[in-house]
């Protein structure tokens, strides 16, 4: 267990940036799997966009790495461009 109140206090600070952090990552991952279920093309392309979002935002403030965004935005946009219109 931790010994001073800064430590005490980073612990605090941790769970509560991790919470946030998980949260963040759940709910790309949850558009990802709606445009991933989607049949109607429109729709996919406004996904995509809150997507692609979502992952440059999450790459931004180091919760993923830029590389595995930009690979997220890849497939998903190459699901999207051989969708039928």
């Amino acid at each position: 267990m931790a010994n001073h109140k800064s430590a005490l206090k980073k612990i605090r600070a941790d769970k509560v940036k991790r919470l946030r952090n998980k949260y963040q990552l759940t709910t790309a991952r949850t558009f990802e799997k709606k445009l991933r279920k989607t049949n109607s093309k429109s729709e996919a392309v406004e996904l995509l966009k809150k997507c692609a979002s979502l992952f440059d935002k999450l790459a931004k403030r180091n919760i993923i790495h830029k590389n595995k965004a930009a690979g997220h935005k890849s497939r998903l946009a190459k699901f999207v461009n051989h969708l039928a219109a």
